[in-house]
């Protein structure tokens, strides 16, 4: 039984475009850059500044405790010192719907919204952020209820062990309808816009930006806050900021049709069906527990997580059997990442270089490191990474392409670096986090070292997640303040927060900092 159905590549695509309505003429006929905004603060101009980042953290309140209201608290005292917040995507649990968004997003980080004093007043469409959140799409964002699952039949044995079970997990009785409750809660929805002269008077009030091409939007804190297009860039402090939407160039490539391809199929399937049996079995054992009983809670806890983390393998699993399609790709956002990171590097005014996206290239997280997708992910920013090398020659001078990458999906803290892989993703630093309010997830047993073909390609210095067991069990939670110092090559200075739980009881603590330079290795 299936919990999420992840719609098609091509489909994500088109109604992306179609709500942010891409490439209208009007549009065109105003020389507008759908891709990039302008974050007009009145302070975009300093070298030094701080912002926050978060990842992983669309949960509501399960077993008495709500670990994403503890991070966004960790974040209050650096509020006003920090211009804006990064998401790294799953904004909202379990599949994207317009429904939790009040409980899992708006009461969280309602400090950070504009009469966020009356959380329940605000809808989930019509934020406005005093301090900009600036995310990027999920999975779990674009995620979709299967059509059994979200209408009827509690005939079926499957459905009614997952009525009866004590697990919270936040599914509701739809789901993102492929990203759309994100793009009206997030996008500038212009596909709302009908009504004769109403997108030329849109058009002609916000996106007033000037930029070397034309115009584009002009994001301002309290008063106008939309994002406009699922992938985008800005410009702060020197710093070109590069938000991806990595959901549609991860899909790995199908199972080849021979000998050897046949036999991964065979245990890929059976894998599957195994997971599914235990689903079924996670589901059964849980109706079992009393969720008043505070050891009970810890272990539907653990059982929550356990069934997301099947879920997500399932679906890996899932496209690498996928023969009845061509792998997808996104290649108009991949050349469009390439073709910016070029004219940065041809760009005087530009210091340093932030990629993020959901989806790590490289992390040690147990659930996440060999997933098909990752490996994917790491192959696509790999050819972006090569051209780019390709075309700057040595105006790079040695230092890393990137400076600082960004993720989430692993739901983890976790600092790796990158050796010299022989790719443009030599030496850059990796910052996943993806730990602020959903299950937390183990390190792999394998250790720091990520491996290529007996050649170290990254490794581990940092990983903060769910570690201990029973009574010792210890779940930190996290989030991070990145102080950007420095003039012409920027310091990122990495402050790790963290909300323990541990015992049923929070504990919070500042992690010593981490210094990463993108000066070179």
């Amino acid at each position: 039984m299936k919990l999420v159905s992840d719609p098609p590549i091509a489909k994500k695509i088109r109604k992306m475009n179609q709500r942010v309505r891409w490439q209208d003429p009007l549009i065109v006929e105003r020389s507008i850059d759908q891709t990039r905004l302008v974050l007009d603060d009145g302070q975009a101009d300093d070298s030094e500044f701080s912002f926050l980042v978060v990842g992983d953290s669309g949960s509501g309140r399960h077993g008495g405790q709500n670990p994403q209201r503890q991070v966004a608290e960790l974040m209050l005292p650096h509020h006003n010192e920090c211009r804006f917040m990064l998401h790294t995507g799953d904004v909202i649990y379990l599949v994207g719907s317009s429904e939790y968004y009040q409980q899992n997003f708006i009461e969280p980080y309602r400090e950070f919204l504009l009469g966020g004093e009356h959380p329940r007043q605000i809808a989930y469409d019509q934020m406005v952020f005093k301090l900009p959140i600036l995310p990027v799409l999920g999975n779990h964002d674009y995620y979709d209820l299967p059509i059994f699952l979200g209408l009827v039949s509690v005939t079926t044995l499957p459905i009614r062990k997952l009525l009866r079970s004590r697990l919270d997990l936040d599914v509701g009785l739809h789901g993102s309808d492929t990203g759309d409750a994100y793009a009206r809660a997030f996008l500038d929805y212009l596909k709302a816009l009908r009504l004769p002269g109403e997108l030329d008077e849109h058009l002609n009030r916000y996106y007033t930006a000037k930029t070397d091409t034309g115009r584009c939007l002009c994001y301002k804190p309290g008063h106008f806050t939309r994002l406009p297009n699922r992938y985008y860039t800005f410009r702060y402090g020197g710093i070109d900021f590069f938000a991806l939407d990595s959901n549609t160039f991860n899909d790995p490539p199908p199972l080849p049709k021979t000998r050897q391809g046949e036999a991964d199929r065979q245990i890929l399937e059976k894998r599957r069906q195994d997971l599914e049996q235990e689903k079924l079995q996670i589901m059964e054992t849980s109706t079992k527990l009393n969720p008043e009983n505070p050891i009970e809670v810890d272990e539907l806890e653990d059982f929550q997580a356990k069934l997301s983390q099947i879920e997500e393998i399932i679906v890996d699993i899932e496209k690498q059997l996928a023969t009845d399609r061509p792998t997808q790709t996104d290649i108009e956002q991949l050349d469009w990442l390439k073709q910016r990171l070029i004219e940065s590097w041809n760009t005087d005014e530009v210091r340093g270089r932030v990629v993020y996206f959901h989806h790590p290239p490289y992390v040690t997280e147990a659930t996440k490191w060999q997933q098909a997708q990752t490996l994917t992910i790491r192959n696509h920013l790999r050819d972006v990474l090569d051209g780019v090398a390709e075309q700057i020659g040595s105006l790079n001078q040695g230092r890393p392409l990137i400076d600082l990458v960004l993720n989430g999906h692993a739901h983890c803290l976790e600092h790796l670096q990158t050796t010299d892989t022989g790719h443009g993703d030599s030496h850059i630093h990796w910052l996943v986090c993806g730990g602020s309010g959903f299950s937390l997830r183990r390190q792999r047993i394998e250790g720091a070292d990520l491996m290529e073909e007996n050649r170290l390609v990254a490794r581990s210095h940092l990983f903060i997640g769910r570690n201990g067991y029973h009574s010792q069990k210890r779940r930190p939670y996290s989030g991070l303040r990145i102080d950007v110092k420095g003039k012409d090559h920027p310091k990122f200075i990495v402050r790790p927060l963290v909300a323990e739980w541990y015992q049923r009881q929070w504990h919070n603590s500042e992690l010593e900092p981490l210094i990463v330079s993108g000066t070179g290795h």
